[in-house]
């Protein structure tokens, strides 16, 4: 039993079966039941309703919905467009009916959800659901962007582990390493093209937005790669494991593709956003539908995860190189006493 399986090897069995059993734990909690919770809805009403409107919404059991005030149709049709609000509330008192503004290309399943929501809120007034922004229809239920950024995800951090299996994980000085982030980055550059061109020009799933998708893709590619070689620096193959459970078991169900945010478990709704699952996914839906409007803080998180990376990395090698450079003067300064 020892010779067939050493204590090391007991070891990674163990921490296989943690991530394996975190995986399951994980994609279950985030979309074994998914709840609407606070979805933002710009709301339009005559002035003295308004903000009884917006109350009545706000006070609905679970708080499913979250209303702002708008000033006008167009204002609230802004709002959508530009991601400021998931859908708009257009009370007519004059009207038999609502209106509902929605652009279920930010994902489907919140407009199935708000639709649920109203039917029990107040069967006797219906709602007309108007879509302004549907996905295209070679991209299905708009998971396409989702299904660009598992792709760039999954070849950012492989290619790190590919580094560190043929050359080992902890790099030995920092030129090997600035040699090793080149490398990444330029399979970076190769795999947003790659990437551009399956979604763009092949399967015509997002069209007319190749170059904004070639970057963002390369920028995905990247932060995957960067960090995930700055785990196994810093921990050695471990860190492997670390870039699995942080992009694929963590950073796939909270990115928002599946279930909007809105959709999901407080901690999955949190911690999406602060991915770069999440924020690849709000950068190529919304640059491929939404004009690239609200986005600042995806590019922030992504561009923090490439830059962190690469500032481990070169950190932790240069504390290799001056520790390796100190093993080898101790012998040759304890020679020199002793002569004297």
């Amino acid at each position: 039993m020892r010779e067939a399986i050493t204590p090391r090897a007991a070891l990674l069995l163990l921490g296989v079966l943690i991530l394996e059993l975190a995986f399951v734990v994980s994609y279950i909690g985030a979309f074994h039941s998914p709840k609407p919770s606070k979805i933002t809805l710009a709301v339009v009403a005559p002035a003295r309703t308004q903000a009884a409107v917006i109350d009545r919404l706000g006070s609905i059991p679970g708080q499913p919905l979250s209303g702002r005030p708008a000033d006008s149709v167009n204002q609230a049709r802004a709002m959508v467009l530009e991601r400021e609000v998931d859908a708009a509330l257009l009370i007519t008192p004059a009207s038999p009916a609502d209106r509902l503004l929605v652009a279920s290309a930010g994902g489907p399943s919140a407009v199935q959800a708000l639709q649920l929501i109203f039917q029990k809120a107040d069967a006797s007034r219906p709602v007309k659901i108007t879509d302004l922004r549907p996905p295209n229809s070679a991209d299905g239920r708009g998971l396409a962007s989702f299904y660009l950024v598992v792709g760039m995800i999954i070849g950012g951090y492989l290619a790190s582990a590919a580094l560190s299996a043929s050359f080992g994980a902890r790099t030995a000085n920092p030129h090997r390493m600035l040699i090793r982030l080149g490398a990444l980055a330029g399979l970076s550059i190769l795999s947003g093209l790659g990437g551009a061109i399956i979604i763009d020009l092949i399967f015509d799933a997002l069209p007319g937005h190749f170059g904004p998708i070639w970057g963002i893709a390369t920028l995905i590619t990247f932060a995957a790669a960067a960090s995930g070689m700055a785990f196994q620096v810093l921990l050695g193959p471990a860190g492997i494991a670390l870039s699995v459970l942080i992009f694929v078991v963590l950073g796939n169900p909270s990115a928002g593709g599946v279930y909007p945010s809105a959709l999901l478990p407080p901690f999955w709704r949190d911690l999406g956003p602060a991915l770069p699952n999440g924020a690849g996914v709000t950068l190529v839906r919304n640059y491929s539908y939404f004009g690239g409007h609200h986005t600042s803080t995806a590019w922030w998180v992504l561009s923090a995860w490439a830059a962190g990376g690469v500032l481990l990395s070169a950190l932790a090698s240069l504390r290799r190189s001056a520790k390796a450079a100190a093993r080898a003067a101790a012998p040759e300064g304890g020679s020199s006493t002793a002569g004297k």
